[in-house]
Formats: structure tokens, sequence, C-alpha cells
């Protein structure tokens, strides 16, 4: 992935020279087509809506996208999208100032969804869930304006990780954000092309390529969310145990039904003896 001088997009101008950030880019490219060959989120001729928030990851999402695009490797049309939430002291003219330089297709969307925020949501409590679904209705609105297929988010393995256990230690379930879903609606797809890429990836990426990073002041500014707590749990196990993230990660693709406990899953009554009875390879049946 060498590139030539008339080669290259705006996006990767100033792309550092270095073995090391050479290495890091051709994996983050490696990774999002894995993920997005693996659960199936390219259609030719399709148009994706890409989420792009002004964060790290959104950043790195919107390059590799673009990166894959720019070499033929993903036949659809990008539009990047920044809804513009009227957070007090949200630049906002950072994003379209960005994107018009770097001649990326795009469309800046003003909703005020931080007062209704500030409205409905008692003092002290969390917002990010509120926010994050006033923010969603938003982006399927515009998608559906703009003739998109798909609203493409730049959540991430460790989001994907710190949802399974926020579902399972604060709601009794497992459940995580799929790396590809259809809305309820049933007219939209959501994709996560950034499902294998790790946060510490996106982080190395967005600050080599010296992006300008927003943050978000609405929900970065509470203390003892809920996801900060079970990122710094993970954060613990990665430090004493290096690779434990990625290990946590392959067993959400590696789902058993046989060996959890959920009836509608799986025909634990049906079971006879004599019988295959297992959703598992036969070297796997005794396993207990």
């Amino acid at each position: 992935m060498l590139d030539e001088a008339d080669d290259i997009h705006p996006l990767f101008h100033e792309a550092p020279k270095t073995t090391e950030f050479r290495k890091l880019r051709k994996r983050l490219v490696r990774e999002v087509r894995d993920a997005m060959g693996t659960y199936g989120m390219i259609t030719p001729g399709d148009r994706w809506l890409v989420c792009l928030s002004g964060g790290k990851d959104s950043y790195t999402l919107l390059a590799v996208l673009t990166e894959l695009k720019w070499r033929g490797l993903l036949p659809v049309d990008l539009l990047a999208c920044n809804l513009d939430q009227g957070q007090p002291n949200f630049p906002a003219t950072v994003l379209p100032d960005f994107l018009t330089r770097m001649g990326v297709p795009h469309r800046i969307e003003y909703r005020d969804t931080y007062s209704v925020v500030m409205d409905k949501v008692p003092q002290g409590r969390t917002m990010c869930a509120l926010c994050s679904r006033l923010r969603r209705g938003n982006l399927y609105r515009i998608a559906r304006e703009e003739g998109c297929s798909a609203v493409v988010l730049g959540h991430h393995r460790d989001d994907i990780l710190e949802t399974f256990f926020m579902n399972l230690f604060h709601r009794g379930r497992l459940a995580t954000m799929p790396p590809r879903l259809l809305n309820e609606d049933g007219d939209l797809f959501v994709h996560r092309p950034l499902a294998f890429v790790a946060e510490a990836d996106c982080e190395a990426f967005a600050t080599a390529m010296n992006y300008p990073i927003i943050p978000c002041d609405l929900c970065g500014s509470q203390d003892g969310l809920q996801r900060q707590q079970v990122k710094q749990l993970l954060d613990g196990w990665e430090a004493r145990h290096p690779g434990r993230r990625q290990i946590m990660f392959r067993a959400l693709m590696k789902a058993q039904p046989s060996h959890l406990l959920d009836p509608t899953l799986f025909d634990f009554a049906g079971l006879m003896a004599g019988t295959a009875g297992s959703d598992v390879p036969p070297s796997l049946r005794a396993a207990e």
C-alpha cells in the first residue's frame, strides 16, 4: 500500500512515512475488509451514510473506507455526515472545513437534541442512552433523505466488548453491538466496519494523522458512567494478561447455545440419548 505522488487521497497527504505507521495502516485496512466480508456488509452500488462525530474512531472509519473506495475495493458511494446536537461550545466549523478541504462529500445537520436531553434527564443521571436514541433517529432520517441503504458507525472492538459486559453486569443478558443489523423498520442497515479494530489502533492512527479531534463534552464530562467502569475493569485485565481483550472478543464469535442456558436457543428438553443432540463438533460434546 505504497502511495504514489499522483495516487493518494487528500485524507492521506500528511501520512507519516514510518514503517510503524505503514503497518498500522495496512492492519486497519485488513481488519475492516475482514469485518465487512465476514458479515456481508457490501452490496455493490449501495450508498452509505458514514457518521462522523469528530472523535478518533469516526475519523479512522472515514479514512479507511475512503482508502478502500479510492483503491477500487469498496464499490459503494460514501456520504460523510455530522449531526451537530447543539452541545455548548461545540466547534461547529471544524468538521465542515476539514471535509471540504479533504474533498469528502458530506452533509452537516443541526438538531438541538442537547436541550431535549437536559430537559428530560434528571440531574445526576446518565445522559448517554437518550442522547444516543435521539442521534440514531436523526441519522436514520438523514439516511432516508439521502437515499442511503446503511448507516455506518465507528464502534470498534473495544466498544463491542464493553457493551457485552455492560449487558451482562447491568441488564442480565448476553448481547452486544452486532457488526451488522437491520433497523426495526426494516429499511436501513447499521454497519460497524471497525468491529475487528482495537481502540488503541484508532487512537494511534488519528493521532499520527493529526486529525482535528472533537471531544464529546456531553457524555465524557460525566463521572462514574457504567461504560467507564467496565473499561477500567477490562484495562486491568489487559494489563495483567496482555491479549485478554482479543481472546474475549473471539469468544463472542464462538457462541455454543448447547453450553449456555437459554431454552429458546437450544432444545434441552428434546435431548435424547444416542442422538447427536448438540450444536458443537463431536470433539467438544463431552466438554463441561
